[in-house]
């Protein structure tokens, strides 16, 4: 294979995102599915994928761009150049193969089997010797042979879902709409948080081992009167003087829709009424609960109001825990 930056038509000093975007635009242009007439488009897509899986790993594409291996990912000069074992030996003791000696392997007595294969796995990988042999085990491959790397997969794509903040306590399904043109339904897991990521498997780009996945991050959108807490739902709820001083059954929103909520009389503001199991769902299972805060608000007509409080007063002091 060419330069691999070449390959993708970056230059050496590309950053990771530039290399990854050169790649999805070559990538699409050449896949084999919108090229099934002509074979070098196919030819093409193997040298640009081959090119990404070099450069996207920050190991291999250091080592490349410091001469230690090719734009394969094979070691440059395995040895550091010629005489790398110091020369081999003549003869032996017992005239067995295999048996190395002289100054290059004086650990290996003559006339003793030697299976160099772990050596060779140690510096090469498994399967490939120093002059490109494998491995004298069986089932490693004969002389001269090496095991490939698996086809990689295409590459991962990202996605943002906007949740209504009412569908995600209640894990309404989300109805998606993928690169590749189709829509899924997709069901929201327990817990659900706003960043919470979801994977789809085989949903991304296309590549010579398979597709990718699709990485779904939820973004839970505000509501103009529920907040969270932990798994809670929070509601400030007006009511009026009337329904606090006298009790009342009020109807109040929850995120699976309204539902009828007493209020006692002589409540005041600030007092929270718990609804259980109106708040999210939860990862162990279950739900959280609704928490409603009663806001008492006052008459817009005051008049009134201080006509029927004539000839009373409150001779309470709610300031007195106050030390005033």
């Amino acid at each position: 294979m060419s330069d691999p930056y070449a390959t993708l038509g970056v230059q050496r000093g590309a950053s990771e995102a530039d290399i990854k975007s050169a790649y999805r635009k070559l990538a699409k242009e050449l896949h084999p599915d919108r090229n099934k007439d002509n074979p070098q488009a196919a030819e093409r897509f193997s040298e640009i994928t081959k090119a990404y899986d070099l450069l996207a790993d920050k190991d291999k594409r250091a080592r490349f761009d410091r001469g230690e291996i090719d734009a394969d990912g094979n070691p440059t000069m395995p040895f550091g150049g010629a005489g790398g074992f110091g020369g081999f030996g003549q003869g032996g003791g017992s005239g067995r193969s295999g048996g190395f000696t002289g100054s290059g392997f004086e650990g290996f007595g003559a006339g003793e089997e030697t299976d160099l294969s772990d050596l060779f796995e140690g510096l090469f990988g498994r399967g490939q010797g120093p002059f490109g042999g494998g491995s004298r085990r069986s089932g490693e491959g004969g002389f001269g042979s090496r095991r490939r790397a698996p086809p990689q997969r295409g590459p991962n794509v990202s996605y943002r879902l906007k949740v209504p903040f009412v569908d995600a306590a209640a894990l309404k399904p989300q109805r998606i709409s993928l690169a590749d043109g189709s829509t899924i339904d997709l069901k929201l897991p327990a817990g659900v948080e706003d960043g919470t990521q979801m994977r789809l498997k085989g949903k991304g780009d296309s590549g010579p081992g398979g597709r990718g996945d699709a990485l779904v991050t939820v973004q839970i959108e505000p509501h103009p009167f529920f907040t969270r807490q932990g798994d809670d739902v929070r509601l400030d709820l007006p009511v009026t003087l009337d329904e606090a001083v006298r009790g009342a059954k009020v109807r109040v929103p929850t995120v699976d829709g309204p539902v009828m909520l007493t209020v006692a009389a002589g409540s005041g503001s600030g007092k929270v009424l718990r609804l259980k199991g109106k708040g999210f769902s939860k990862k162990g299972g279950g739900r959280g609960d609704q928490l409603v805060t009663l806001e008492i608000e006052r008459p817009d007509d005051l008049g009134e109001l201080a006509k029927r409080l004539e000839g009373w007063s409150d001779t309470s002091d709610p300031r007195n825990r106050l030390g005033v």
